[in-house]
């Protein structure tokens, strides 16, 4: 399991297929190995420091909720049993310092541009959208809803996948003039029931899922549920005990980092200001903590 915080990963030898917000992502001819860094973004820039732990949380968040869906919907996860991929990728070994511990070997799949998003209370950007129209995405809501309520039922929001800045959130109508109307009916059927049995779970476990985004991709003409799945980076998790409606929730993601930039009067441009220390504990924490209490597991040792 990694000890040192990684912020950039580098693998001459290896082919670069993408370095995203989070992930570098090399390229191993019919699969991908996805790194999670220990990177943290926020208002879409990237910040100079990194989270311990971070990405290795991610990783095995992930690998946990794509066992756990297995029987809605086949997945791109193969591995993140760092010793079988590398004897399945002997290319890799050199790189063990670097990917052991955060890395998933997923299979390469044709990705469909959508983020599909499913929202089981109202908060974010679907609190304000809800306060101008009374919908989301299109999707008419109940008068009188307060920030944070449960809504009466899940609804699929989905946007745009954008390589820079923010998705752009859409209606179901115009995802289906994109990829067409029989594929949006899939997309949608799958993310509301992989919702649906995540959420009843992590609620067991004393944890609200608020929302989620879930990306899919197409292999052999079949579609493919792809990259993470589940995690704070991904979705709005919030401590069931300290829920409380009509207000923003605690949550179990960047909130002590949002908090700080929000504090120090940063403009939200390019460079963004290092983050002091007990920022980056009080983050960590806050990722172990969803780790531990949705998997009963903490980190594996060193």
């Amino acid at each position: 399991m990694p000890t040192e915080t990684v912020l950039e990963t580098q693998a001459e030898t290896l082919a670069l297929f993408k370095r995203g917000k989070v992930r570098d992502v090399y390229d191993l001819g019919d699969h991908l190995l996805i790194v999670a860094t220990d990177r943290i973004s926020a208002f879409d820039v990237i910040l100079p420091t990194g989270i311990p732990s971070k990405g290795a949380v991610l990783t095995q968040l992930s690998t946990f909720w794509f066992d756990f869906i297995k029987d809605l919907t086949p997945t791109h996860f193969v591995s993140a049993n760092w010793d079988a991929i590398a004897a399945s990728h002997p290319e890799l070994a050199p790189y063990a310092e670097q990917f052991a511990g955060r890395s998933m070997l997923v299979e390469k799949t044709e990705v469909i541009p959508i983020e599909c998003v499913v929202r089981g209370y109202l908060a974010g950007s679907g609190w304000k959208e809800y306060q101008k129209t009374q919908a989301v995405c299109g999707v008419s809501l109940p008068a009188g809803l307060r920030e944070s309520d449960r809504l009466p039922e899940p609804i699929f929001t989905p946007a745009t996948k954008e390589e820079t800045g923010h998705d752009l959130n859409i209606t179901e109508e115009e995802m289906a003039q994109r990829i067409s109307p029989a594929l949006t009916r899939q997309l949608k059927q799958l993310s509301l029931a992989i919702y649906t049995k995540a959420s009843a779970y992590a609620e067991s476990r004393g944890i609200i899922l608020a929302d989620t985004k879930f990306e899919f991709g197409q292999r052999h003409g079949q579609v493919v549920l792809i990259d993470e799945l589940l995690t704070p980076d991904s979705s709005r998790f919030w401590p069931k005990e300290q829920y409380e409606p009509g207000k923003p929730q605690v949550s179990f993601d960047k909130q002590y980092v949002r908090d700080y930039l929000e504090e120090s009067g940063w403009n939200k441009t390019p460079p963004a200001p290092a983050l002091p220390n007990v920022v980056v504990l009080r983050t960590s924490a806050k990722y172990l903590q969803a780790l531990q209490q949705l998997t009963g597991q903490g980190m594996p040792p060193s």
